[in-house]
Formats: C-alpha cells, sequence, structure tokens
C-alpha cells in the first residue's frame, strides 16, 4: 500500500461543495460523474492527480448523514492541507471567503492557522517548518 487515496467528506450539495473546494480552496475537480442512483462520484484534489489524498465529496442520502455534515470529527481539527507558501494561500483564501477561526501562528512544526470549511468542518494550513 502506497497511500490514502481518497477520504469521503458529507456534504449537504455537490454543486456548492465543488464550487467551495475550487474557488475558495483553489482545488482541482477530478472526477464529476454521475451514478444510476442518481447520486454523483465528485472528487476534489489539492494538487496534481495521484500526488496526494482527494476527498470523495459525498451528498448526505439520510438524517444520519445528514447530522453529521460539518461535525465529522466531533469539532477537533480533521483535515490537514500544507502548503509551501502560507502567506499566498492565506491571503488568497482569506480573500475568496475562507472563514480562519484564530491569526497566523508560528509553531516549532511550522506556521498554522485552523480555517472551517462551508459546512464548519475544522482544517488547519499548513506550512511545515523547514
Amino acid at each position: 500500500m502506497r497511500r490514502i487515496a481518497l477520504v469521503t467528506l458529507v456534504v449537504d450539495d455537490y454543486d456548492e461543495a465543488i464550487r467551495f473546494y475550487t474557488e475558495a480552496l483553489g482545488f482541482r475537480l477530478a472526477a464529476d460523474e454521475p451514478r444510476p442512483d442518481g447520486s454523483r462520484w465528485v472528487v476534489v484534489e489539492p494538487g496534481a492527480a495521484d500526488h496526494g489524498t482527494g476527498l470523495l465529496l459525498a451528498r448526505a442520502k439520510d438524517d444520519a448523514q445528514r447530522a453529521r455534515v460539518g461535525d465529522q470529527t466531533g469539532g477537533r481539527v480533521g483535515f490537514f492541507l500544507r502548503t509551501d507558501d502560507f502567506t499566498r494561500d492565506h491571503t488568497r483564501m482569506t480573500a475568496a471567503g475562507v472563514a480562519f477561526l484564530e491569526e497566523p501562528r508560528h509553531e516549532p512544526y511550522g506556521t498554522v492557522a485552523v480555517f472551517q470549511d462551508l459546512y464548519g468542518n475544522r482544517w488547519d494550513l499548513l506550512q511545515p517548518a523547514e
């Protein structure tokens, strides 16, 4: 086994999730294919193809799944978006309306700030220390 290819993120709406991840976060749309059951196979990736873990955006199908949208990790930071230029990406994301929950901070392991996606899931934007 070489890497985790996809992680599922339960969302309310495919199109609004695609817009957020591609426009606000700068991900690329890797797949958007209709499924026989009326759902879609939607994958977004933060980098070039096959260079990281993609997100499978899965529309909630029932009340139990809808209750998890935005709280898939119990309020903890559950996703870590690594960057090679924190200032560039923080500035671009802020201008695109991404909600940062704190000011950037410098830790021994790197520069980091917590932000929320459009549903409230918490993410770290992280530039590792060199």
